[in-house]
């Protein structure tokens, strides 16, 4: 019980830097979640099944990817500490997920159902502000992810990368970190190396 607690300590805070809640409020909101350990490479979600809920990472690293014909990841993001993950549209749609996502290393995640989500942000309006600031920074995110697929070269997605996510760069395999950026792990290791030159 006690671990639920630090648990909920790392979603409060993250949810304060955004919006200011009461004591009521905090202890309101933890009664809609449920807690979930997984281990390193244990999956949260496979393609195919139906996203119940929608996860908040109090400790660990995520990954969200498709898999292509040859059975090679496509990772779509990495979810750290204080960052939420789901199949999003299977999640508020309830179809199929496209997307799958295990744990990289050992995480311990707080989830909330569609139905609780939905409950929660009723009983508690400045909750469904917190979910809207979210979703706008993510949408952000999602453009210059764009931005820099399309138009940076490999050695600038990779710093720009080690520049906006050194946590990324420290804790992710860079196996993975290519997957992400959509280079080729040979790719990674010949900027790492030109880079520890410079």
């Amino acid at each position: 019980m006690k671990k639920y607690f630090l648990m909920f300590d790392v979603l409060i805070s993250h949810i304060q830097n955004k919006v200011d809640l009461t004591e009521e409020q905090k202890n309101e909101i933890q009664s809609f979640f449920i807690p979930k350990k997984l281990r390193k490479k244990q999956y949260l979600l496979q393609e195919g099944d139906l996203c119940r809920n929608l996860s908040f990472v109090a400790k660990g690293i995520l990954k969200s990817y498709t898999l292509d014909e040859k059975g090679s990841e496509h990772i779509n993001m990495f979810a750290f500490e204080g960052w939420w993950i789901s199949d999003f549209n299977s999640f508020i749609n309830q179809e199929k997920a496209v997307l799958n996502i295990d744990a990289i290393e050992d995480s311990e995640l707080l989830m909330i159902s569609l139905e609780n989500y939905e409950k929660m942000t009723l009983q508690i309006p400045i909750m469904d502000r917190y979910f809207r600031i979210l979703y706008q920074n993510s949408l952000v995110t999602k453009d210059y992810r764009l931005i820099v697929s399309n138009s940076y070269t490999a050695e600038e997605k990779y710093t720009y990368l080690a520049k906006n996510n050194p946590d990324m760069i420290k804790r992710v395999p860079h196996t993975l970190i290519a997957s992400y950026l959509g280079l080729t792990p040979e790719t990674i290791s010949r900027i790492r190396k030109k880079i520890s030159k410079q």
